[in-house]
């Protein structure tokens, strides 16, 4: 039979993830009943129940799989960690607690899988929030588009169903801060979009703060493209010439000037000030190229560390061995 697995992060989602968990589970028996159900929670350290109502769920489902972290990672390296642990022939890699992307879509994704296609994403067409926030996003998306070595459809989500060979690459990537939205895309180019409104929140808050947001941003930036750093080395290029450019245009102006137009001096500091400054912009870039290169081989550290897993089943002594030989290098 074949096994879909589906990943949900949650933090703090008491109010949704039982209605999660029983929309998906309702999903799978009534659309798809010839298709096994394996539901990761990964949950970054909540406070609030949410662990309690899980260990329950688990208990009574053993369908249901539970990955509790010591504390909260973030929704990127729990959801990475949460999709590397799976078993499944596809993988949900993003299903939301609050539900805001359609849970009952999963058939017509399963059904494109079936097709051949590797990568199943979904494209927030409409989304149910401010207009502000929907320009922003737009906007972002307009820009990582433009500047990214990855082809990134417009208003992509991190709703995707990935064919087990594409969880299989992605393994590969050793990245502790990783852009998941992106990474499928790496690896496969048989992809096909399924178009759907991001619905509003039925229950609680979000924990995606704008500083999270704003974190998540740059780190798709950073993942994907080296532009930003070599925007600075332009800049400071271009700085340079023009201090350059500056002090000769001084030069030839005092030169001929029958009477200095400031005081003695000033002419010589202001050019100094943008020549130095140039300069520094300039190397900055330079040294930013080698720390760019350097950060993406050590950055290394552990995407999370959990406190247990429920309903797993122990990895084979070979694979433990081989995490720790990988943690002591």
């Amino acid at each position: 039979m074949t096994r879909i697995s589906v990943c949900t992060p949650c933090f703090n989602e008491r109010e949704s993830i039982r209605r999660c968990y029983e929309t998906v589970r309702k999903v799978f028996e009534e659309a798809m009943p010839d298709v096994e159900r394996e539901h990761i929670f990964a949950d970054n350290g909540s406070d609030d129940g949410t662990v309690d109502i899980l260990r329950e769920i688990a208990a009574q489902d053993p369908c249901v799989k539970v990955i509790l972290n010591m504390r909260n990672f973030g929704i990127i390296r729990s959801s990475m960690n949460g999709i590397l642990s799976s078993t499944g022939d596809a993988v949900f890699m993003f299903m939301p607690a609050d539900l805001q992307d359609p849970p009952e879509l999963m058939p017509q994704f399963v059904k494109l899988w079936r097709e051949g296609y590797e990568v199943v994403y979904g494209t927030r067409e409409i989304r149910e929030e401010s207009r502000l926030m929907r320009s922003v996003r737009e906007a972002y998306y307009k820009v990582l588009r433009a500047f990214s070595s990855v082809q990134l459809p417009m208003n992509i989500s991190d709703y995707q169903l990935l064919d087990k060979r594409v969880i299989d690459a992605m393994r590969q990537f050793e990245d502790a801060y990783p852009f998941v939205r992106a990474m499928p895309f790496q690896c496969t180019s048989r992809t096909i979009a399924v178009p759907y409104t991001w619905r509003a929140r039925a229950a609680g808050v979000s924990k995606n703060r704008l500083f999270n947001l704003i974190d998540q941003g740059l780190n798709g930036f950073i993942a994907t493209t080296h532009v930003p750093i070599r925007l600075a080395l332009l800049a400071g290029f271009l700085i340079s010439a023009c201090s350059i450019l500056y002090a000769v245009v001084n030069v030839v102006g005092s030169l001929l000037a029958p009477e200095p137009m400031v005081g003695a001096g000033i002419r010589t500091l202001i050019a100094g000030m943008f020549l130095f400054n140039g300069i520094i912009l300039f190397f900055l870039g330079v040294l930013g190229e080698y720390v760019l290169s350097i950060h993406q081989q050590v950055r290394r550290p552990p995407r999370v560390v959990e406190r247990e897993r429920i309903n797993f089943e122990p990895a084979p002594q070979s694979e433990q061995t081989e995490k720790k030989q990988r943690r002591a290098s």
